[in-house]
């Protein structure tokens, strides 16, 4: 019977981040610069990096991945919860519900991947300088964005599909702005234990494994700062690992809390506030923090805009 109620369900009810108030709505609208921020942030960032020939090193290659992800990530939520709020809509198909956790559970376990990678990348070109052309080679960078996309990918699929299959019954009220994994699960009329044990072992691999190579990274790379003689050199790879951390405080701190807890343990509005951080304010404050602080990148926009004015005098 449980099987035929779940047959039934075609679409789902978003009840959203934002109730239908003066104070909600300029919440909406600095979202929405946000979610524009994002989006041209990002975008220029990746193009500097593939039109300037100088940013074509490893940390630079990981970087454009970065900010194509936090495009993406932005894209699969923030538009769905724009148009429901724009036009008073809740509904949301199955469908489309899968979609947003599979994009959802991709690009996340990506991109835990790819900052783990980043700080790796860190830590020889700090602690390793001599040995860094052999070791960040660019066949090893390609290999090593495949193998963190396809693992990202490979992980959503199968929670997709098991997540999918599971009965709902009851309530078709979602208490949140987009259809993410744990907030799905609590719909679920059966038993989740044994599947929750499985996500919490690939959450651990996916997260816990990288975020150990980022401490560890990290702390080699202060051990190496230390020792450095030169204060100028000390500033800047403080200037940079500390922009890392920033992120990967933000990022994996959300994450960890969101993913690592106990389906019974969480409420919506927690949630909501967790999932905020992933996937507007990070991707939002990536391009901030690696260009804005960032010598190379500034050089290489000044360049753009010089070849863009002089094309408009012309």
């Amino acid at each position: 019977m449980k099987h035929l109620e779940n047959d039934s369900f075609t679409e789902f009810i978003l009840l959203g981040l934002l109730q239908y108030n003066p104070t909600h709505f300029c919440i909406f609208v600095l979202i929405t610069m946000m979610f524009l921020f994002t989006l041209t942030g990002n975008s220029l960032l990746i193009l500097l990096i593939l039109v300037d020939c100088h940013l074509h090193t490893s940390m630079y290659f990981f970087l454009w991945q970065l900010s194509l992800i936090d495009i993406l990530f932005t894209l699969t939520s923030v538009p769905k919860m724009m148009t429901n709020y724009l036009l008073h809509k809740e509904v949301i198909s199955t469908s489309d519900c899968g979609f947003q956790i599979f994009l959802g559970l991709a690009l996340g376990g990506t991109e835990c991947i790819l900052l783990g990678l980043m700080s790796y990348d860190r830590y020889v070109a700090i602690c390793k300088p001599l040995h860094y052309p052999l070791l960040m080679n660019w066949p090893l960078c390609r290999q090593m964005a495949v193998s963190s996309w396809t693992s990202g990918i490979f992980n959503a699929l199968i929670h997709t599909v098991c997540t999918m299959r599971l009965p709902f019954c009851g309530s078709k009220e979602i208490n949140h702005f987009y259809c993410e994994l744990p907030v799905v699960l609590h719909l679920s009329c059966e038993d989740t234990l044994t599947y929750e044990t499985g996500i919490l072992i690939s959450t651990t691999i996916l997260l816990l494994i990288p975020f150990s190579v980022i401490l560890a990274s990290y702390t080699l790379i202060l051990v190496t700062v230390i020792q450095m003689s030169s204060a100028e050199g000390r500033k800047k790879a403080f200037s940079t690992c500390s922009s890392h951390l920033t992120v990967v405080s933000l990022y994996y701190g959300a994450i960890i809390f969101m993913y690592m807890r106990p389906i019974s343990s969480h409420t919506s509005g927690q949630d909501k506030v967790a999932s905020v951080f992933y996937t507007i304010l990070t991707p939002m404050l990536n391009p901030m923090i690696y260009s804005l602080r960032n010598k190379d990148v500034m050089r290489a926009l000044e360049k753009i805009l010089c070849k863009c004015l002089l094309y408009f005098k012309m």
